[in-house]
């Protein structure tokens, strides 16, 4: 540790009690997403803090977004603090809705209980632990460094569980992050603090919808089951798609092991009659099933083209049909994202690798996550490569009942942002 960073590094460790309640304040405003619920309060609560130490902040709507409504408008929050002379801008993004509770709790999911050197609650992890450390990080940085040179900006977006598209990749459509505008951006995703996250895999989201022929369910030689040629899908699924993705390897540093191949998942499969209301407590009507629909999750490796992974699926299918009488299918895309993957010698990796090496005094591992993140639209849309994710936190806990933060992971990752913003302003 050099004279220089002693003192950064003493502004961060002071900050521990502040770093605590700032982290419990976050977790105690329900950010539920779906539906989305409170968005505003957290981004007016955080906004009058970071006003408090100097930033100019903005409270942006994504008016006309994917999920915005009047009942629960997308809510987000960009705040700025201008150095002494020109430079670079350091961007911190992290989202702060967080997913459903889910059952299995032994704590409160919102109280922010503290308790052998952790902070329990839902978002903790991931990832209002991350923002917190951002804010502490930056707030220590400028007492020790005032003069110095570019803007700090810190982020908190909405919708990153749901897609981004209400938050970061509405910003970026406005320009946001623009490279004249932003130069490095960190995303505090709890990746571990000695991890440096370059990027992630690719998606594709489609439902597969078989159709048949409705009937009386006691003459089922009448009707045509969809239900039962989504069987034949699923059959060819196992038989043929599933050793071809295995059979995928990429030379992406994809954690954990199994992410280095291509996989499957099947989100939901719905066929026939709707589900009854709770309420209801009769019996279904006897009927064949005219309709059957599966949603499926396909992750994709940087080797792979986005044409080539729907062409395997178009393919089986005509593989079902030529089998099938009767056989009728659609396919109709939800999503899709692009892998991406930020270089080892780009400056915002340089730089927390430094950074790393001083706090931890250990080499970062360089890895790439399995699920996409915001990363995705800040490059897509926001044309900008300079961005990692970086932040406390074990990315297993996350959605997790009893989810948690280390404490002493948080200000040992706020010591790791505080250098970078040194050395890069």
């Amino acid at each position: 540790m050099t004279r220089h960073t002693k003192p950064i590094l003493a502004e961060v460790a002071a900050r521990r009690d502040d770093l605590i309640a700032l982290t419990q304040g976050l977790i105690r405003i329900p950010t539920l997403n779906p539906p989305g619920q409170n968005y505003r309060a957290l981004v007016e609560w955080l906004g009058a803090r970071l006003e408090a130490s100097g930033f100019t902040v903005e409270l942006i709507r994504a008016t006309g977004a994917i999920g915005d409504s009047d009942r629960y408008p997308r809510w987000n929050l960009v705040a700025r603090r201008e150095g002494a002379r020109p430079g670079d801008c350091v961007h911190f993004n992290s989202h702060h809705d967080v997913v459903e509770v889910g059952h299995g709790w032994t704590r409160d999911p919102f109280g922010g209980e503290v308790e052998g050197g952790r902070i329990y609650g839902r978002g903790a992890c991931d990832m209002k632990g991350g923002l917190a450390t951002s804010v502490i990080a930056a707030e220590a940085f400028i007492a020790a460094r005032p003069d110095f040179k570019g803007a700090i900006e810190i982020s908190a977006t909405a919708d990153e569980e749901s897609g981004g598209y209400g938050g970061v990749a509405y910003l970026a459509e406005q320009g946001r992050f623009d490279p004249d505008r932003v130069q490095h951006v960190i995303i505090p995703e709890p990746l571990n603090k000695d991890r440096i996250c370059l990027g992630h895999r690719g998606v594709w989201w489609a439902e597969i919808e078989t159709q048949g022929r409705i009937a009386h369910g006691s003459m089922p030689f009448l009707g045509d089951s969809a239900i039962r040629h989504m069987g034949a899908v699923l059959e060819e699924m196992e038989r043929t798609l599933y050793p071809l993705l295995a059979s995928k390897r990429t030379e992406m540093p994809v954690v954990p092991e199994g992410a280095k191949q291509s996989t499957l998942n099947i989100n939901s499969i719905h066929g026939g009659e709707r589900e009854p209301d709770e309420d209801y407590t009769g019996f279904p009507a006897p009927c064949v099933a005219d309709r059957c629909r599966i949603v499926i999750d396909r992750r994709f490796l940087i080797e792979e083209d986005i044409s080539e992974v729907k062409a395997e699926v178009a393919a089986l299918m005509e593989r079902v049909k030529a089998e099938r009488p009767g056989f009728v299918y659609e396919i109709r895309d939800m999503h899709e994202v692009i892998p991406t993957m930020t270089a080892e010698d780009a400056p915002v990796v340089t730089s927390t690798a430094a950074a790393i090496e001083k706090v931890l005094g250990q080499r970062p591992e360089y890895v790439v996550s399995p699920g996409t993140y915001d990363q995705k639209h800040i490059d897509r849309i926001g044309r900008l490569k300079n961005c990692i994710a970086y932040g406390p936190g074990i990315l297993d806990l996350a959605h997790q009942p009893d989810e948690w933060i280390g404490i002493d992971d948080m200000i040992d990752s706020a010591g790791v942002m505080a250098l970078v913003l040194d050395e890069l302003l």
